[in-house]
């Protein structure tokens, strides 16, 4: 279950920082960013350096970052964001306790670099606030638990149980180490339990800030492969790992709020035949209706992800939304009544945490936005199980598909002017390159599969 808001420490000052530092017995700090794909990269300075690097930034060389700077202009500096300052949970009983600063990336002209995952998303944010908005988000990593086997990763799951099972093993330990461990970096755990395959797990944790919540999901997997490795074991946020079970979802609750009040703009109390909805929050469904397949690519980044977008394993592939139905794109979550004025929501259901969280936020934002300003209606909703419909029905409600592969999401993308621009050009030429150089890969691999289909046959 999401609660509505969550606030991390603001305003916080070097001294601040400082004292912490000295009060944790920190040795080093990480100052962390995250590439193109929302990989978390960090220059790493010992603690006597970190005045400096508050007063000054902390220079480094961009050019062998996936997406970032040529090697004409490679110089780039980080900025710290000391609002995000945390001690590393699993180094506290070292003598290298380390601690992490989320950075964000500048030019050596002294601009916000065009390419920084998290500059995309305080764009699309600030665009938001010029309309007198916030955007608020919730998403919900799922994750596999598998076991090394002589430092060989073996995708064999950790456990037999299924969703919610409470089974007296070693992932309990593990998921309630992680909760600990998430909290103490200032993430606030609303729920976990075991997810619907062997050895997949869920931890939420509280809906707040989208840029706040997108430094928590990199957070969160940071956290989550550090305590599975204390235990000899990977966590894996990868869509797809084992062919004939649930994939691993990043469901994404998302609501507006005004920016003076923080009242929730998702809801009327007088629309109960559109599940309490206001009109802005159809109007935002509906952007982003318009704009899935061109934002595909971004909340589905990878060849992988296509496996888990398909029928029969609890994926959305249908582009519809509903309350109940669990097979539509977007679903409008129950609340009760007396917490539907802060609670109200939808939930973006075909994201995986595959992707970089800065950019699904963003083109997100950007989507739903673009219904709000044209004034956009969704069509009615499906309360059908969608996954039951034939074609022809599915058809003659208007019902499409998402893209089936990556290929399809980058040619989607390459028409759609709005997520493009949400992305600006120096972001998306350096994604359309990485993940058209990542589909060729994939289409000259011969895998396995086709060895035993084709080998002895033909």
């Amino acid at each position: 279950m999401i609660t509505y808001a969550y606030k991390r420490k603001s305003g916080m000052m070097k001294h601040d920082i400082l004292d912490m530092v000295k009060q944790a017995g920190v040795k080093y700090v990480n100052m962390q960013f995250v590439d193109l794909f929302g990989m978390p990269k960090a220059i790493t300075i010992p603690v006597h350096k970190l005045e400096g690097a508050i007063d000054n930034n902390v220079w480094f060389d961009g050019s062998s970052i996936e997406g970032f700077a040529r090697i004409q202009e490679s110089d780039m500096y980080l900025k710290p964001d000391l609002d995000t300052f945390s001690v590393l949970p699993w180094t506290k009983d070292r003598s290298d306790v380390i601690a992490r600063i989320i950075c964000d990336v500048y030019t050596p002209k002294g601009d916000p670099f065009a390419g920084d995952p998290r500059f995309i998303l305080r764009k699309q944010l600030a665009k938001a606030k010029e309309m007198g908005f916030s955007f608020n988000t919730g998403p919900e990593l799922e994750f596999f638990l598998f076991r090394k086997n002589d430092d060989e990763l073996k995708t064999l799951p950790n456990d037999k149980a299924g969703y919610f099972d409470q089974t007296n093993d070693l992932a309990i330990e593990v998921r309630n180490d992680m909760s600990f461990a998430l909290d103490e970096m200032g993430i606030e755990v609303e729920a976990l339990h075991h997810e619907v395959a062997p050895g997949q797990h869920e931890i939420d944790f509280k809906y707040g800030d989208a840029l706040m919540i997108a430094d928590s999901a990199i957070t969160f997997k940071m956290v989550l492969k550090a305590i599975a490795a204390k235990y000899g074991l990977h966590a894996t946020f990868m869509a797809k790992p084992i062919a004939g079970i649930n994939g691993t979802g990043m469901h994404v609750h998302q609501s507006l709020a005004d920016i003076n009040t923080g009242a929730n703009l998702f809801y009327d109390p007088g629309a109960q035949n559109q599940y309490g909805l206001s009109n802005l929050a159809l109007s935002f469904i509906a952007g982003q209706l318009d704009h899935i397949k061109g934002m595909n690519a971004i909340t589905n980044p990878t060849v992988n992800s296509y496996k888990r977008l398909v029928v029969g394993y609890e994926a959305p592939v249908y582009i519809a939304w509903a309350r109940t139905n669990r097979s539509a794109l977007i679903r409008v979550p129950c609340i009760t009544s007396s917490s539907a004025a802060s609670a109200t929501r939808v939930e973006l259901r075909c994201p995986d945490p595959m992707c970089n969280p800065y950019l699904a936020f963003a083109v997100m934002l950007s989507a739903g936005l673009d219904g709000v300003k044209r004034g956009l209606r969704p069509p009615a909703p499906v309360e059908e199980d969608i996954f039951e419909l034939t074609d022809e029905k599915a058809a003659g409600l208007g019902i499409e598909c998402l893209n089936e592969n990556l290929m399809m999401s980058l040619k989607k993308l390459e028409k759609d002017e709005l997520v493009r621009s949400a992305l600006g050009e120096t972001l998306y030429d350096a994604f359309y390159r990485a993940k058209k150089d990542e589909w060729d890969r994939y289409r000259l691999a011969v895998t396995n599969w086709e060895i035993g289909e084709y080998l002895e046959r033909y």
